[in-house]
């Protein structure tokens, strides 16, 4: 199985990707988080082996031309082994923090994996940019910004994904979908992979060419974490669980009346007093805790049949022993 990991910034991304990568990881990820999203990664490309990610890139504050020349540069400085991981990000979150707009977000992603196509095929052709969408138009490309066919291909474009609508788009138009890390192999099983099924069957697809990956929030004991309790995990589910987007998940275990609850507190500010909220039962069967051989136990459990790709998600960096136990019980077990 191959596990990817994150990088949380800029400063420490080459030193902490061959830690990584000596530590068994396949690949290492990035995140909208305080830093930007592509800067580690392009550091990391320096360390041979690994696989880049950016997951996710927020998709709509961006223009396809200027993603499209981002992910080229890092196809082209990791030698082919970067995937341009999109998401769409909530409203609030778009139109507040970012400012731009959030109307039809199924369909505007749809688009824009269309003009990054038309934009990697014309590069590659040398053919004329005519692309002409509802939310997207690029009709020109002159040849001073033309960096030409990509020796490694176009990088593969991954999208994330949570309700059906765009998990079944995600299948349609995207060559992986990135499952969401606040889930449960419940979800994953009765409602993601369904969504899958019924958009590869809508484009006439089969799964040959489409890769399923979970991302899985992972507390190993061994971590800074406060040991046994978990603390800052029960902290991050809170943070999920108190936005609307991931009711779904809790309904699909009747833990749906919580989100509002958590939603009403994070407003006020009470953080701390969310975290309390989230039980044992919630805590293990969304994220996989304990020792490195019992998250491995629970992810196996989670992704049999899906997928040979994981995404591991936690509060802090992993500790680089544990990640070798848990990435060690993985490759004993498959």
């Amino acid at each position: 199985m191959k596990v990817m990991t994150a990088l949380f910034g800029p400063t420490d991304a080459v030193e902490r990707a061959e830690v990584l990568r000596e530590a068994g990881a396949s690949g290492v990820f990035t995140f909208e988080g305080p830093f930007d999203v592509f800067t580690p990664l392009v550091l990391a490309s320096s360390v041979p082996g690994l696989d880049l990610l950016s997951n996710v890139a927020i998709a709509f504050p961006r223009n396809p031309i200027q993603l499209a020349h981002q992910a080229n540069d890092l196809q082209l400085l990791s030698e082919g082994r970067f995937i341009l991981g999109l998401g769409t990000q909530i409203r609030a979150q778009i139109e507040k923090r970012y400012g731009v707009q959030f109307d039809h977000p199924v369909d505007r992603m749809k688009e824009m994996v269309g003009a990054l196509r038309a934009i990697f095929a014309s590069w590659d052709s040398g053919e004329r940019l005519d692309f002409r969408g509802e939310y997207y138009r690029h009709t020109l490309m002159t040849p001073t910004f033309v960096p030409g066919p990509n020796p490694f291909g176009p990088p593969p474009i991954y999208l994330g994904a949570l309700g059906p609508r765009l998990t079944a788009a995600t299948a349609e138009v995207a060559d992986g979908l990135l499952v969401m890390p606040f889930g449960s192999k419940r979800f994953l099983h009765g409602s993601t992979m369904p969504a899958v099924q019924a958009g590869l069957a809508a484009a006439g697809r089969t799964g040959d060419d489409f890769e399923v990956v979970p991302e899985i929030i992972v507390s190993v004991e061994s971590d800074r974490d406060g040991g046994g309790d978990h603390a800052s995990t029960r902290m991050l589910l809170a943070f999920y669980g108190s936005t609307p987007a991931y009711r779904p998940v809790l309904d699909a275990h009747g833990w749906g009346d919580l989100q509002p609850e958590l939603n009403a507190m994070s407003k006020q500010g009470r953080w701390r007093e969310m975290a309390g909220l989230i039980d044992d039962e919630m805590l293990h069967t969304i994220a996989a805790c304990g020792t490195p051989a019992e998250v491995a136990a629970h992810i196996r459990d989670r992704v049999d049949g899906v997928s040979e790709r994981i995404c591991l998600y936690q509060p802090g960096p992993i500790d680089a022993a544990a990640l070798a136990e848990v990435v060690d019980s993985l490759t004993v077990s498959t």
